[in-house]
């Protein structure tokens, strides 16, 4: 197994795209504020990569990606969507499970509400919030980590506060580095844009998705209220509940690595079995057609 770094240039920045040479079906990881590709280092090191083509990228202002060309438009999370659906395009992705933590999962459900390529959707350390205040209140746990996420500069001390609530103990200084490197203009205009409600209405496009989801935190999560993403309606919630990896924080894909990388193992092989379902059940209609 390999792994490829390639440069892509999109409307919005140039981004640094890393890809597993796996052949099975795509899976498109999407970090958070802050973080950067290397988060998802446990899952390139994982047979995953071996069996599935692994894709992973830098968004806008940060990691190795250039900063956005127009902050007001693409430190959004429609404008992060339409960068990483940018790479999709450019890569000729057609279907692919898309995997997003954080501020990724807000951008993969935005995603999803428009791009074809999404054929099922993973979500860790996102509560799919309604737009407004309100929601974010909803979803979300009040404490002083929380208010980081709108601060356009961030301290020493606070860059380190940050690292915590995201990785626990287990951050290293690389990923210290990247909380210090990322274009700090863009947490607030995320979260100014939540505030006014921005973009599509996050809780009604899980409920009412086309695709499979899949929720996966962490039992001792220090941002997200649990008990807000495990009442939501969902309709096409992968095996019937929420799964919580035990003793996990915010990053379980790092923190519990086994433990999730065979929970998205088994997601991608369901996905893959939808897809191959409905991929049989259109042969007959096309042959008609013809």
């Amino acid at each position: 197994m390999t792994v490829t770094a390639s440069t892509i240039a999109t409307p919005q920045a140039d981004i640094r795209v890393i890809q597993s040479s796996g052949t099975g079906m795509p899976v498109v990881l999407v970090h958070g504020s802050g973080a950067s590709k290397a988060v998802f280092a446990r899952q390139f090191e994982s047979p995953l990569a071996q069996t599935n083509r692994l894709v992973a990228m830098d968004l806008p202002g940060h990691g190795e990606s250039g900063n956005a060309r127009d902050p007001a438009n693409d430190y959004t999370i429609k404008g992060f969507a339409a960068t990483v659906g940018a790479v999709l395009d450019r890569l000729e992705i057609e279907r692919a499970v898309v995997f997003g933590w954080s501020l990724g999962g807000h951008i993969a459900i935005d995603l999803m509400s428009w791009h074809p390529a999404v054929a099922g959707l993973m979500l860790t350390g996102t509560p799919p919030i309604q737009r407004g205040p309100l929601g974010l209140l909803r979803g979300f746990q009040l404490s002083r980590a929380t208010f980081l996420v709108s601060k356009p500069q961030f301290t020493d001390d606070e860059a380190a506060r940050f690292l915590k609530a995201c990785f626990g103990d287990t951050g290293t200084p690389e990923f210290l580095e990247s909380i210090k490197r990322a274009d700090g203009r863009a947490r607030k205009i995320v979260f100014n844009g939540m505030m006014r409600g921005d973009g599509v209405d996050q809780r009604r496009a899980v409920e009412h998705a086309a695709v499979p989801i899949a929720m996966v935190n962490g039992s001792k999560e220090p941002l997200v209220r649990l008990s807000y993403v495990n009442d939501l309606s969902y309709g096409t919630l992968w095996s019937g509940h929420c799964q919580v990896i035990e003793g996990a924080g915010h990053a379980p894909f790092w923190e519990s690595a086994d433990k999730f990388n065979a929970l998205l193992t088994s997601f991608i092989g369901d996905v893959a079995a939808v897809e191959t379902l409905h991929s049989a059940q259109a042969r007959p209609a096309i042959a008609r057609a013809s």
